[in-house]
């Protein structure tokens, strides 16, 4: 009778929370509601009951989940998951096989090739490496890492290029990223996602896809003034008003992608937050990080050199890959070094269109060709500055025009905020004619490359 008036009690006070008070317990004795002895058989019950082993598991299984979070691999088991766990990382051992080409061999078109081979799963495990750094990062710090490394291609073989003199190469090569990310990368999402999902439009947020639009827009024109000043020789300076219009206009697109990333990453939400907190969101349901923080951290700085090295006996062969295989020049930096240069990006645009995302697919693509246009060609132009290299915002006029028509059709696509596989297809056969223009264009200054 007592142990039933005692329960009728405490589940009473439980319900008020009274029992986590000290003495409660022990009170219970003294009143004589239950003695000793009933008290540790019931305070056993409830420390055995389901709630309480629930609880118990459940805490137990967020302490799992929180160990998880930062994994301790060794150097083997590390190396085992960056390099061995990829089939694409196959092609890995052709970059090593490149070199060795080219010192064995007097045949660049072969050792151009191989490197392009070389350099593409580099690319992918970069990217990887950034997603799983960006685990232990907040959105603005890892949306940051993931449109700079998405880059580091491009990057790198421009800073290379520039220091050797190549200029055309760094304009060219830019450009070619530009235009692969907003033809080619975007049109290939629109159209995987339009066939997955081919009974509804896909809708993304018309805002931020009209704002990246107008920085495109932006871009353009910081092109546009100094080729149109070139072509009607209305410079008040010859031959070096051009130049330091060029040098002013890249500062003012610094500062403007400065604000544009302000903006975006502590105003609005963003394409980089959202395909960052999409990466934690992934990395907490489906997938966890399989390497730690200081582990993602060195594989970033090893690929990176390795990216370096080979990206500067790529440029080297340029010349001699156009020669032994009669490709213009322009067609090699435009398209081809582009389309290895974003293989991580195109994947997953892809694979985020196909999964319904496809706001993720134009944080790649979109956002990549704003870093390259608002970024990385005016800090090329700055580091030409500091080397003494006449690194200019004119990008000649087949170039320009090509980049100003490919930026329109792209604003016109996206100002609907829909896209569908029909859209995508469209994009992708205007990359095809692009490609094909460059492939019958000499471009005038060659002699300079």
């Amino acid at each position: 009778m007592r142990s039933q008036i005692y329960f009728m009690f405490s589940n009473f006070f439980k319900s008020m929370g009274w029992c986590k008070v000290p003495g409660f317990m022990q009170a219970h004795v003294e009143m004589g509601l239950v003695d000793e002895v009933e008290l540790k058989s019931l305070l056993e019950q409830e420390t055995d009951s389901p709630q309480t082993k629930a609880a118990s598991l459940m805490e137990q299984g967020s302490l799992r989940e929180h160990r998880a979070k930062a994994p301790r691999n060794s150097v083997i088991q590390s190396f085992k998951i960056v390099i061995l766990s990829n089939k694409l990382n196959l092609l890995l051992p052709f970059g090593p096989l490149a070199i060795l080409v080219h010192y064995l061999i007097d045949n660049k078109g072969w050792f151009f090739l191989l490197s392009l081979v070389g350099i593409t799963p580099l690319a992918e495990r970069l990217g990887y490496a950034t997603e799983q750094l960006a685990c232990y990062t907040g959105s603005t710090v890892g949306g940051l890492l993931n449109a700079t490394f998405g880059n580091v291609i491009e990057l790198i073989i421009s800073i290379i290029a520039l220091k050797n003199g190549m200029i055309r190469v760094v304009q060219l090569t830019l450009l070619g990223s530009i235009l692969s990310n907003l033809l080619l990368v975007l049109g290939c999402a629109f159209f995987c996602g339009g066939l997955v999902f081919s009974r509804k439009d896909q809708v993304f947020e018309k805002g931020n896809a009209v704002v990246s639009s107008g920085m495109l827009l932006l871009a353009v024109m910081g092109l546009l003034f100094p080729t149109v000043l070139h072509y009607t020789h209305s410079e008040v300076h010859a031959g070096s008003s051009e130049l330091a219009l060029s040098r002013f206009i890249s500062c003012i697109m610094l500062v403007a992608y400065a604000a544009y990333l302000f903006f975006q990453l502590k105003s609005q939400p963003s394409f980089y937050t959202e395909e960052t907190n999409q990466n934690k969101e992934m990395s907490e349901g489906d997938e966890v990080p399989e390497i730690s923080k200081w582990e993602a951290i060195v594989w970033l700085t090893i690929l990176t050199a390795w990216v370096s090295i080979l990206s500067g006996y790529l440029v080297d062969a340029i010349e001699g890959a156009s020669v032994s295989w009669k490709i213009p020049i322009s067609f090699i930096s435009v398209i081809l070094l582009p389309i290895v240069g974003n293989a991580a990006e195109h994947a997953g645009a892809i694979m985020f269109a196909m999964k319904d995302k496809l706001h993720l697919s134009l944080g790649v693509a979109i956002g990549s060709s704003i870093q390259i246009s608002m970024f990385a060609v005016p800090f090329c132009v700055v580091i030409g500055w500091m080397m003494g290299a006449q690194m200019d915002l004119n990008f000649q006029l087949f170039e320009t025009a090509t980049l100003f028509i490919t930026v329109i059709v792209v604003a016109f696509f996206l100002q609907e905020g829909t896209s569908n596989y029909f859209k995508g297809l469209m994009l992708i056969l205007c990359y095809l004619v692009v490609a094909a223009s460059f492939f019958v264009h000499e471009d005038p200054h060659q002699d300079d490359i």
